[in-house]
């Protein structure tokens, strides 16, 4: 094969008849027929699934962030014509796929599942969202036996968020562990950004095309004292995927809290109005002016005006940059030379949008406390299922269970795939089946 990045680690993929898309449609399309995907209908955005019917999942936010991902590419067709034919693929079938798939390695219950799973993995090999969505995608999906859905190279390298493992990135000073889960402190246990270990071989399998400099600056990371290291680099096609997930989470998920009634319209004024007519963009600060008025409206048409107007705003000012002039590096490898990048009014105010969604939202104490409960649910599970596995988990997974030991593999990650792939509703009756007496629970076997 000419193009390296076109290829797949399962060379041999059922041809089937008639069968014309591009390989990028192919995998926009596992995804989407996938089990991990699904899941996504009943895993917490930033409400918890079940809160309302209103707000958004993790399903309908990767949905939007699709559609915004290729309001970007439109954009960048558009300004720049002839990097764009050399750069990117004639459709928008990879964008959409890498948007689609970039939360499906999300644990129930959000970041406090997130936390639970790193605590129990943390002489394991750590847990982290981003790694479990790699893991998911090229080894867990059933579309081949051994590469999971088996997708396009370079699908796999716009999906790689943080290319680096867990094990170079986390901070080597241990927080004192709690005397038992309840007193766990989440903001001391929350994982490093990275990819796992265990997953090495096909890391570094999707890496090959690259030249030992490339590489090698790719997965450089920069320490930072008391704190995980962080990696520097991603790759074009992540870089658009990061910029739609931002927006949807920012403007989106702000919608649902102001729909709701999560946040009110004097916290919006202070602390979103008034630090964005301190930029200095004329369009912002005159748009800004009736933003609060639209939002709060019981007229939802303006709110839908008012949303999508900022939307178009921070689709349309996303500019190509060459890191190499920017960062003064020497990527030779295209994908990793360019990224997509807001400048910078564009960028503080969308920071602005997401510091908001970040400390009126999530950091609300009625969301934080529904997430330090499915926290410790994910903390008690794993503990139940690790005791006994080929008694408590299912079939299929205690034979993946059991062969890891054969192998001589690392067994705590099976269990903690099968934790981490469970929806908010199911962990929580799956807890209820473990540890709650059924009369008080109403949780019968009919339920099944």
């Amino acid at each position: 094969m000419d193009n390296p990045w076109l290829a797949r680690r399962l060379e041999r993929v059922a041809q089937r008849h008639q069968d014309h898309r591009s390989p990028f449609q192919r995998d926009r399309a596992r995804i989407l027929h996938s089990a991990a995907f699904r899941r996504l209908q009943s895993k917490t955005q930033v409400m918890g699934s079940g809160q309302s019917d209103f707000h958004r999942t993790r399903l309908t936010h990767s949905l939007e962030a699709s559609q915004i991902g290729s309001g970007i590419i439109a954009q960048i067709r558009c300004k720049y014509p002839d990097k764009s034919k050399a750069l990117l693929p004639t459709d928008d079938s990879l964008i959409e796929s890498l948007c689609l798939a970039h939360d499906i390695g999300h644990p129930p219950f959000g970041h406090g599942g997130e936390v639970a799973l790193h605590y129990m993995m943390r002489d394991f090999g750590g847990f982290e969202g981003n790694g479990q969505t790699f893991r998911i995608v090229a080894h867990l999906e059933p579309f081949s036996e051994h590469f999971g859905m088996n997708l396009t190279r370079r699908t796999l390298l716009g999906l790689i968020k943080y290319p680096q493992t867990l094990d170079k990135l986390q901070h080597n000073i241990e927080p004192e562990l709690p005397a038992n889960y309840r007193q766990l402190k989440a903001d001391n246990w929350h994982p490093p950004k990275g990819l796992y270990l265990d997953d090495i071989d096909m890391i570094n399998w999707v890496l090959d095309p690259l030249c030992p400099e490339d590489k090698a600056l790719f997965q450089q990371v920069v320490t930072k004292e008391k704190k995980h290291s962080k990696t520097l680099f991603k790759s074009l096609d992540c870089s658009i995927m990061e910029l739609a997930d931002d927006i949807a989470y920012g403007i989106h998920d702000l919608e649902d809290a102001i729909v709701t009634g999560v946040v009110n319209q004097q916290d919006f004024h202070h602390q979103v109005i008034e630090r964005l007519q301190e930029i200095d963009d004329e369009w912002l600060q005159s748009y800004s002016k009736t933003l609060t008025e639209k939002l709060f409206s019981p007229k939802r048409y303006q709110q839908k005006e008012a949303i999508g107007g900022l939307v178009n705003y921070l689709i349309t000012a996303v500019e190509l940059v060459d890191i190499n002039e920017r960062k003064a590096c020497n990527f030779q490898e295209p994908l990793l030379r360019f990224n997509a990048v807001h400048p910078a009014m564009p960028a503080k105010a969308l920071q602005i949008f997401k510091d908001f969604v970040f400390h009126y939202v999530i950091k609300q104490t009625s969301i934080q406390q529904l997430e330090y409960r499915g926290q410790q649910i994910v903390m008690e599970l794993f503990e139940a299922l690790s005791s006994d596995p080929e008694r408590l988990l299912p079939k299929a997974t205690a034979q993946r269970w059991q062969l890891a030991i054969e192998q001589n593999v690392n067994p705590h990650r099976v269990i903690a795939d099968y934790v981490a792939g469970m929806t908010d509703e199911y962990a929580t009756r799956l807890y209820q089946t473990l540890f709650l007496p059924i009369g008080q629970t109403g949780f019968g076997k009919h339920d099944y």
